[in-house]
């Protein structure tokens, strides 16, 4: 007769609060590892911080406010350094920059001075991060003006205030100001630049359409061209517009002096200025991005 058969019994077997919790372990093991392995690499510019591999255009619906507008208001007070003159700024530059570029500043055909940096950051134009050498970040604003034909206006020369002749070759555009969107930023460019083809009893507002789905954003990191040995950050707003009124054919403008009433006349007098726009239409084709 065989022996009865014993009850079975199981031992050491985790309880379901356990099993919950050893699973949330794995989870969060998971998790992490995945976490630890995503990269970003953060740009020159300040206030900017991008994933791997980005897109090169930023397309952004709505103009009314932009990332980089709120980056830059919340970063703007520690970012703006306020220096009481011209020459306090270049006392600051000149142990941060490499002595033969500074030198060149105001000098070299198409390089501006240091008044003319004191007046952006005057006006909250530019913004200067405190390292060596300095990062000089502007937001621009390039407005693509299509005639009827479907050219392009471009500024092909500026005759400068010391008698010097600067070649642009590129679309109107303007440095924005502080917390300015695109579209005001626009306006205002072509009343300056363009102003006095217009008439001065022309409301801008009333010939100028803005084609919203039009607007592009894209960031570049360069050396600049007006400031030698400064590395700069542009963050370009790029918009297509119409304007009633403009010749079909080559022209030129007068700019407006945008600091005739203002303290800072007497440091424009030093600044290198812009006195003649010089335009022409070209294809589209022909512009590079």
């Amino acid at each position: 007769m065989s022996p009865p058969l014993q009850p079975l019994t199981i031992t050491n077997l985790p309880s379901l609060p356990d099993l919950l919790l050893t699973a949330l372990s794995v989870c969060f093991l998971f998790t992490s590892s995945r976490s630890h392995n995503t990269t970003t690499t953060s740009t020159n510019c300040p206030f900017l911080s991008f994933p791997l591999n980005p897109r090169r255009f930023l397309k952004i619906p709505a103009m009314s406010q932009t990332a980089t507008s709120s980056l830059s208001s919340s970063s703007s007070s520690n970012r703006r350094h306020n220096f009481a003159s011209p020459q306090s700024l270049s006392e600051w530059l000149k142990p941060r920059l490499p002595s033969d570029s500074f030198a060149t500043w105001g000098v070299k055909p198409g390089t501006k001075n240091v008044h003319n940096l004191w007046l952006e950051l005057s006006q909250g134009e530019t913004l200067l991060e405190d390292s060596n050498p300095p990062i000089r970040t502007v937001q621009v604003v390039t407005v693509r003006v299509i005639g009827k034909d479907g050219k392009v206006l471009v500024e092909s020369h500026q005759e400068l205030s010391d008698g010097r002749v600067r070649e642009r070759g590129r679309p109107l555009s303007e440095k924005m100001k502080p917390n300015e969107e695109p579209e005001s930023a626009a306006v205002r460019g072509i009343k300056e630049e363009l102003g006095s083809v217009i008439g001065d009893e022309t409301e801008v507002c009333d010939i100028v359409t803005i084609d919203p789905n039009s607007y592009v954003m894209r960031v570049e990191e360069r050396n600049s061209g007006s400031y030698p040995g400064l590395p700069g950050c542009y963050v370009l707003h790029s918009l297509n517009a119409t304007v009633e009124g403009l010749p079909e054919g080559d022209f030129c403008t007068d700019e407006v002096d945008e600091y005739a009433d203002s303290d800072e006349k007497k440091v424009a007098h030093e600044a290198v200025s812009v006195k003649k726009h010089y335009w022409k239409w070209v294809s589209a084709d022909s512009i590079q991005p």
